[in-house]
């Protein structure tokens, strides 16, 4: 074996752990992410959930207050900024603290698993991709039929997924 076979055959295996590797790190996201997907279901209360939980335990802004250390009227502030969205992630780490509550916090797919989801970004790259090059090619009374578009599609797809190209999110 001369040294650039041997340097391809490196780079094969190389790029076949950066893979694996990238595979099992979505995989396991997707498991971390697993007991927030339900979550996606849940609507936030209109006035916020510190307003929420707040009256529905049937504590005062006041005494709400007193644990934050803050006056009724920064209650209020914190309320308002949660139901306007504009509430920062450390606000609300301190109300749920004392409200003896813990914050959980996640950013999840708006439909299915992350894998999911890069399997979608891949298949829309990938008729991107082909769609522009078969037109190119019927410019050239040499485009391909639908059935060969939607082969080479999936195809492609899987490619891009499988090497998670960068452009996958532009």
């Amino acid at each position: 074996m001369n040294t650039f076979t041997f340097f391809l055959f490196c780079k094969r295996e190389y790029l076949q752990c950066m893979r694996n590797k990238r595979k099992l790190l979505i995989e396991q996201l997707d498991q971390k992410l697993q007991p927030f997907y339900e979550s996606r279901k849940t609507l936030v209360p209109e006035r916020g959930w510190t307003n929420t939980i707040r009256t529905t335990l049937n504590m005062t802004m006041a005494q709400l207050g007193t644990n934050l250390n803050i006056t009724r009227q920064g209650v209020k502030r914190i309320e308002e900024s949660e139901a306007n969205g504009s509430i920062t992630l450390n606000s609300l780490k301190d109300v749920a603290k004392a409200m003896d509550l813990k914050l959980v916090y996640a950013l999840v797919p708006k439909n299915g698993t992350i894998n999911d989801l890069i399997q979608l970004k891949a298949e829309k790259l990938a008729q991107k991709i082909v769609l522009r090059t078969n037109q190119n090619m019927k410019l050239e009374n040499q485009g391909i039929g639908d059935e060969k578009i939607a082969i080479t599609i999936k195809e492609l797809a899987n490619e891009i997924k499988r090497e998670m190209r960068k452009s996958l999110w532009d």
